[in-house]
């Protein structure tokens, strides 16, 4: 009686049915993984730290009489001296300080929320075609220099400008809008909503987007009308975003529009127009007091720090995330 030897086991054919143990891949590391990303990212931090971060180092000249011709190394120490204007109440300081809290608390209260306004009327919208033509149409003054801004408003509202020749044209005589110190903080307002109104539309349109239509199906439903939509629906998935827009603007508060103010400043006087930083240009640039408009700038991004870490503080306080979490 013969025996069979049964054959030696090869390796499997493909389609015989064998199955071999897969290999995974070992996930390469982070380092490697994220270096094209790394590498796309390097041109902006080198332009953040040489334009941002290394003129930091040149705040040093708020405690110097700087002189320009022989240089921070050499011009002598003077202390606290500069600040003096800040501390014992300079009048043109103050002056400028009051004007821009009060544009600061106009912009806040009648600028911030316009964005938001139209983020809402937009996104009520039903034809997708003429809401891309409205937001083109929106967006398109905020591509627009100051320089371009204010020569527009004064070819409409100056002393020759085209509502004035209407008025003279029908014998009701003129109204002087762009040289009128009671109207200017009115006029700045309004040129900032033109211009920048509708670009601050994007982020909210973005945070409507992501509103989940089955929200708003459940509250009709339950019979909740289009404000009622709007306020228990709409409005809370703004809420964090907003708080963060808010927060990030009170950083900047005391920055109102240095060019759009150094433009119309002549029309108006120093006395209704000058801000902090038109202040420091006056002062530093154009007077020479290079020191001492350091200091104001210096003290001003200090409290401008002051009201993000505030602000942010608060935030937390209500349950929300703001710029940071503590």
């Amino acid at each position: 009686m013969t025996t069979l030897r049964q054959p030696a086991a090869g390796p499997a054919k493909e389609g015989s049915g064998a199955h071999t143990p897969l290999r995974l891949r070992r996930p390469r590391p982070a380092s490697r993984r994220d270096t094209a990303l790394f590498w796309f990212a390097v041109p902006g931090l080198v332009a953040l730290l040489l334009f941002h971060y290394i003129p930091l180092l040149g705040n040093i000249i708020a405690f110097q009489d700087y002189q320009p011709y022989i240089g921070i190394l050499h011009s002598p120490w003077s202390g606290l001296d500069n600040f003096d204007v800040i501390f014992n109440g300079d009048d043109q300081f103050l002056r400028a300080l009051s004007n821009t809290l009060q544009l600061t608390l106009i912009q806040v209260v009648f600028v911030f929320p316009v964005p938001i306004v139209l983020a809402l009327a937009l996104n009520s919208l039903v034809s997708e075609r003429i809401k891309r033509w409205v937001q083109n149409v929106l967006y398109l003054p905020h591509f627009l220099s100051w320089v371009v801004i204010v020569a527009l408003f004064q070819q409409m509202l100056g002393q020759t400008g085209l509502l004035n020749l209407f008025l003279r044209a029908q014998d009701l005589g003129t109204w002087n809008i762009i040289g009128n110190p009671d109207l200017f903080k009115v006029l700045l307002t309004s040129q900032v909503i033109w211009k920048d109104a509708g670009w601050g539309t994007i982020l909210f349109l973005a945070a409507l987007s992501r509103v989940d239509n089955d929200l708003y199906e459940a509250s009709a439903m339950d019979g909740a009308s289009r404000w009622r939509q709007t306020w228990h629906v709409t409005l809370p998935a703004l809420r964090g975003l907003v708080v963060l827009l808010l927060i990030l603007r009170l950083g900047d508060a005391l920055s109102v529009g240095f060019e759009q103010i150094l433009l119309q400043q002549t029309a108006v006087g120093l006395d209704n127009s000058e801000v902090l930083d038109t202040y420091v240009f006056n002062n530093g640039v154009v007077g020479g007091q290079w020191g001492v408009a350091a200091a104001v700038g210096l003290v001003k991004g200090v409290v401008g720090v002051l009201l993000v870490l505030g602000a942010n503080k608060t935030a937390h306080l209500f349950g929300e995330e703001g710029v940071y979490r503590s």
